[in-house]
């Protein structure tokens, strides 16, 4: 059956139009449903590496978090019948003008009878369904906790463990001749354990253990949340019980309004997808399973509905967290990096107690236009903390105590979507930011965003868009640009400007610089699809020959481009092939240049996957090394830095053994050509090849 629409001239489906569509296309669902008892498209497996590589080319500094962000909407899947604006936004697939139709598109029909409804939806094309199906299910009633117990969405239980081959120094005997008086105190493998019992929209219970190589097999100290392995997650969660939306008890994280106060999950800041990720969407609680040892809740939460239009949320936590003491019991950092490996780091280990309680009364419009948050969050420790006494760190944190309370807000309007959020901390410091989202026509889409933060501002679990690695110390402003005068043809493009009033990590001044993006895509069908980007970032630094009492400042130009195609031959193969090239140049130093080229192949079987890249790569040294997504097995997260001169190259197996058990094998290696030793310290391998041996065995109940 074909179905044509008619548009009014702001690219808005009529309302005769719309309601012949309905009617048309309940009928069909109708028939469809009389047929087959299916009302849903096969849900395949999702590799997130791939989505994510096509989505953001130039990955973000926090693709990991962005990873398992992902991971968790592909585990439970968003309802259509119950999703707001800010839920569908999240998944950074659909434009402003598919949002305003697709709930235009309910008001008119009610809720969604079949996934395949979706085709009736105006402006949502094929390609765009496609991107959207694993991240969505349709349900038509509420079921029992009981029901769904028995119909779990997901069930299953997976180990995955790895090693490098070569042995690293901190592995070897203990040497009399080295400077190096400690060892690795645990064994040479990695190994991860998950347990995940969820049915989408109704519960979700879970457990993830993780051990990296070199810490120990088994500790055990309860008063520091040491059990067994070196780390332990566990929650549980029910959802949508009447008034109660949500309640989560153990290890959870929350996204509020732009980030500012509690920013989770998808945060990406600048990338080549230069619309979307301006905009943070509220989706509010959401369990932690990451195996990150850092940045999360532990404790109880809870979402109520007091009206029809308005929740209000508390949480609880008391966590360990890893810390450095001084002998005179201040805490002087708060690492995060999850190594206990050696005894230093071992001395660390959640030694730390934090302590939080948070409010966010959330307030949503009528008619999907909009909503208004209030967040506020208090976070207490048992030992002062004091930064080292430098220059950069003088408006820091410091104490046992924070407070940061904040408003955010956004207002859809036609098809312009306004939003912003500001807080102040204990210390006086403020953060603003603001910005819209706007599609013009159906080939033009816009976005801009300003934003600042007070040199005195402390956020600890805040996370919005910004230059730095925190939201300190900062003023800017963003413009993003992309036109689609057809399906085969995309330009993107982004500037932002971004000042520090105050000094910064090796500048010794106030400083300032730019950045913009350049992005083409040509996909001609289905099965090829190719693009090019170039990224170039303007930053000042320390000059090096300068003396230390002049902090006299250089600017420094890093380049990258990158060409990539890629060819599909459905349910056989997928090749892709990729170019790219970066470059680092400041005043007085010789330009540092680099280039990797990569070569990947899929081969898909009736139970086997195989998948493979050959890649070579040559750079000047490590300021010009390259970042370059990998497939890797379900739940895991590749992306490996290539520096110096030589080859990479990985194999990976994925066989269904049985309905139940899935297999994974996967096998990379480095080798340099110009380099006897690799990495240094206690990373230090004694040659020029670094290879690594993984496996992965998922039971699927």
């Amino acid at each position: 059956m074909k179905i044509t629409y008619a548009f009014d001239l702001q690219g808005k489906p009529n309302g005769f139009s719309l309601c012949m569509t309905v009617l048309l296309v309940s009928m069909a669902t109708f028939g469809l449903a009389q047929e087959a008892p299916r009302d849903a498209p096969p849900r395949s497996e999702i590799d997130i590496n791939l989505f994510l590589a096509e989505l953001f080319p130039v990955p973000p500094d926090d693709s990991e978090e962005l990873f398992e962000g992902l991971l968790q909407l592909y585990a439970s899947p968003l309802d259509l019948n119950a999703a707001t604006p800010d839920d569908l936004a999240a998944t950074f697939i659909l434009s402003e003008i598919q949002l305003r139709s697709f709930f235009e598109y309910r008001t008119i029909a009610g809720a969604l009878l079949s996934l395949y409804e979706l085709q009736a939806v105006p402006g949502f094309d094929l390609a765009t369904i496609r991107r959207l199906l694993p991240f969505v299910t349709i349900s038509t009633k509420a079921v029992a906790i009981r029901d769904a117990l028995k119909n779990p969405g997901q069930h299953f239980v997976m180990f995955r463990s790895g090693k490098l081959i070569e042995r690293q120094k901190g592995f070897a005997p203990l040497d009399a001749n080295s400077s190096s008086a400690t060892r690795y105190q645990g064994p040479a493998f990695n190994g991860y354990l998950r347990y995940r019992n969820a049915r989408s929209g109704v519960y979700s219970f879970g457990l993830t253990f993780e051990k990296d190589s070199g810490e120990e097999i088994w500790d055990w100290n309860a008063r520091g949340q040491i059990f067994g392995f070196d780390y332990t997650s566990f929650h549980a969660q029910v959802i949508n019980r009447g008034k109660l939306k949500t309640l989560i008890a153990g290890d959870f994280q929350m996204q509020t309004g732009q980030g500012m106060i509690l920013g989770a999950g998808f945060s990406l800041g600048k990338g080549s997808e230069v619309i979307k990720t301006v905009y943070k969407s509220t989706t509010g609680l959401k369990p932690y399973t990451s195996a990150t040892e850092a940045n999360f809740f532990r404790g109880i939460a809870a979402s109520w509905s007091i009206a029809k239009s308005t929740e209000v949320t508390f949480l609880f936590s008391r966590t360990k967290r890893d810390a450095t003491q001084e002998s005179d019991s201040i805490t002087t950092s708060l690492p995060i990096t999850g190594y206990h490996r050696t005894p230093s780091e071992i001395e660390k280990h959640n030694v730390l107690s934090e302590q939080n309680a948070g409010l966010h009364l959330l307030h949503r419009l009528s008619s999907q236009k909009g909503q208004i948050g209030f967040t506020m969050l208090h976070t207490s420790y048992d030992s002062f903390i004091q930064k080292r006494n430098w220059a950069y760190n003088r408006y820091e944190f410091s104490g046992t105590q924070n407070l940061i309370a904040g408003l955010h807000g956004d207002y859809r309007w036609q098809n312009i979507h306004f939003f912003t959020e500001t807080a102040i901390s204990k210390s006086g410091g403020t953060g603003t930011i603001g910005g819209l989202v706007a599609s013009v026509g159906r080939k033009f889409d816009i976005s801009m965003m300003a934003r600042h933060y007070a040199r005195r501002f402390h956020t600890f679990y805040g996370n919005p868009i910004s230059e730095g690695t925190r939201p300190i110390n900062e003023n800017g402003a963003y413009a993003g640009l992309r036109w689609s005068p057809s399906r085969k043809w995309q330009w993107s493009a982004y500037f932002d400007y971004f000042r520090f009033p105050w000094l910064k990590f090796q500048v010794d001044a106030p400083s300032q610089g730019f950045d913009y993006f350049l992005h083409w895509l040509w996909k001609p069908s289905r099965r090829l699809n190719a693009y090019l980007l170039f990224h170039e970032k303007h930053k000042q630094l320390n000059d090096p020959s300068a003396e230390d009492s002049d902090p006299t400042l250089i600017r420094s130009i890093k380049r990258t481009a990158t060409f990539n195609m890629d060819y599909e031959i459905p349910l056989k193969c997928a090749l892709r092939t990729r170019f790219q090239y970066g470059s680092l140049k400041s005043k007085g130093s010789k330009t540092s240049n680099g280039f990797t080229v990569a070569q990947d192949v899929t081969c898909y079987f009736s139970k086997l996957e195989i998948s493979g890249r050959v890649a070579f790569f040559k750079t000047d040294d490590y300021d010009s090394r390259q970042y370059a997504y990998e497939k890797d097995m379900l739940y895991a997260f590749s992306i490996p830095a290539y520096y110096n001169a030589g080859t990479r190259h990985y194999l990976m197996l994925r066989y269904t053994l049985s309905k139940h058990i899935k297999i994974w094998l996967r096998w990379s290696q480095t080798r340099y050509s110009d380099i006897d030793k690799i990495s240094s310290g206690l990373n230090e391998i004694d040659g020029n090849k670094r290879s690594e041996a993984k496996v992965q065995v998922m039971y699927q109940f």
